[in-house]
């Protein structure tokens, strides 16, 4: 079986697919949820949320998260929060993508993940940009993805 997003609004991004299947505008604003794939091996930049709180919720596949140097492990069913503040990242672990909600309370962040498609942004090529979306969007990044120090 393979784990994809077949929808004609989603996004791809760094090979990560993105479906946002409640928007913030459905919820006067108070969370959204991101309907996620993330290929092994992928893990973004650490990162702090300054403005939302984060969820991950766990259907297929695994990651380790990583909140506040902690590192948990999590598969189907699991559910890691990331208050906002808390620095975190995962790696997506395991023979197979993940596949997971991501919620964000309040919602809005995910328009940074729609800017970043839009743009075809790389890491590390275009940092600039990408922190500087990051910033309008109360993220500051704080260091190097999972696996990579």
């Amino acid at each position: 079986m393979k784990d994809t997003i077949d929808a004609p609004d989603g996004i791809e991004w760094l090979g990560v697919s993105l479906k946002t299947i409640l928007a913030p505008e459905s919820t006067g604003g108070a969370m959204s949820i991101v309907d996620t794939v993330a290929p092994i091996g992928f893990s973004p930049p650490r990162h702090i949320h300054h403005a939302e709180d984060e969820i991950f919720v766990i259907l297929t596949g695994e990651m380790d998260v990583l909140i506040n140097g902690e590192i948990t492990r999590a598969g189907p069913g699991d559910a890691a929060f990331v208050p906002r503040g808390a620095e975190h990242s995962f790696l997506v672990t395991g023979d197979r993508p993940c596949r997971h909600l991501t919620i964000l309370t309040p919602g809005g962040f995910e328009r940074f993940f729609n800017e970043m498609a839009e743009g075809n942004c790389r890491i590390p090529q275009d940092m600039d940009v990408i922190v500087e979306s990051a910033a309008r969007h109360n993220t500051e990044f704080t260091g190097p993805p999972l696996g990579a120090d």
